[in-house]
């Protein structure tokens, strides 16, 4: 399964957005109301544009983003479905319960994943417990692993930003990548040593920082009480008080040149930041509204920046420091 997705993926699209609402009490955790039309629309513009991942969770809209991903591309053999467990939730009141880290659920919520997506085998299951203890990860992996052994699983891996967490990689055969979080305001260079020794894929969560790098955002921008860019999260950073952080957006505006060059949107330069800093990353921007990604996708086609743009880009950027590993 590595070589396969080396092979077909240079990017994908992130499906968290086209689940729809869904809470942590009265927390939003969602993106605001979307259509399912709409998201059933975009799924099939990405499929029709070239992209063949796409990265979904069991928790997005308490499970309808799987619903969403069945409906559209549950037949379609030639593509990859990312999705995730490790987190419990109720469909019908769309809650998020909390975190799940006991291995004899596993298997039950990969049937419950695999029904819901409309497929006989997920191709990558990644483990969503960000910092989740390795020995507790150990177990939660080693049911994983049994699954690919019965055939419902092709590959697995962790959606995690702890450099150290990538140490459980060489104790299981299934395990082929990480996903963390990576932009042009979040750059993680510990992260991305650490995956390329293990020569592992990387799947880049935030590659367009949730939006801000799209450009489309200002300093008179707030966003609604029912979209989880509202609340104040210190793993991201993006946004303070449902408005846009202003030293992100003077960085854009710093390097706005250097990412529109050669023709490309905002958005694409910032994908092909992330595809020039290794060959193992699959940026994984999120869309619901068909324009959305297929801007992405002409990211593919643009591809990697020149290395003199990335390296007037370090001169321009004002970032805030790596720091120790954390949720991000």
């Amino acid at each position: 399964m590595k070589d396969q997705i080396k092979n077909l993926c240079s990017l994908g699209m992130g499906c968290w957005a086209i689940g729809g609402p869904f809470f942590h009490g009265d927390q939003p955790l969602g993106w605001g109301e979307v259509s399912d039309a709409e998201s059933i629309d975009t799924l099939n513009a990405a499929y029709d544009h070239g992209i063949r991942l796409f990265d979904t969770a069991a928790v997005y809209g308490a499970g309808h983003s799987e619903a969403i991903i069945g409906k559209a591309l549950g037949r379609k053999d030639d593509c990859i479905v990312v999705t995730k467990l490790g987190l419990r939730f109720d469909e019908r009141s769309r809650q998020l319960i909390g975190p799940d880290s006991e291995p004899a659920n596993v298997h039950t919520a990969i049937e419950q994943s695999l029904k819901r997506l409309q497929r006989d085998r997920i191709d990558l299951l990644l483990l969503h417990l960000n910092d989740l203890s390795v020995e507790k990860a150990r177990l939660l992996f080693t049911e994983m692993d049994k699954a690919c052994e019965q055939g419902k699983v092709a590959g697995i891996g962790w959606s995690t930003d702890f450099p150290d967490h990538i140490k459980v990689a060489s104790d299981y055969p299934n395990f082929i990548a990480i996903e963390h979080c990576l932009n042009v305001f979040v750059d993680t260079p510990t992260m991305q040593k650490s995956v390329a020794k293990s020569d592992l894929i990387a799947l880049n969560r935030s590659p367009l920082a949730m939006g801000v790098l799209t450009g489309k955002y200002n300093t008179q921008t707030k966003f609604s009480n029912d979209d989880n860019r509202s609340r104040n999260e210190a793993w991201r950073g993006y946004f303070i008080d449902a408005a846009v952080d202003r030293s992100h957006l003077a960085n854009l505006e710093a390097v706005r040149e250097c990412l529109t060059i050669g023709g490309r949107t905002l958005t694409q330069g910032a994908l092909n930041w992330i595809m020039a800093k290794s060959e193992n990353n699959i940026p994984i921007p999120g869309a619901r509204k068909p324009g959305q990604i297929i801007e992405s996708a002409g990211a593919v086609e643009s591809g990697p920046l020149p290395e003199d743009t990335m390296l007037e880009i370090e001169k321009l950027i004002s970032r805030r420091p790596e720091g120790e590993p954390r949720d991000r």
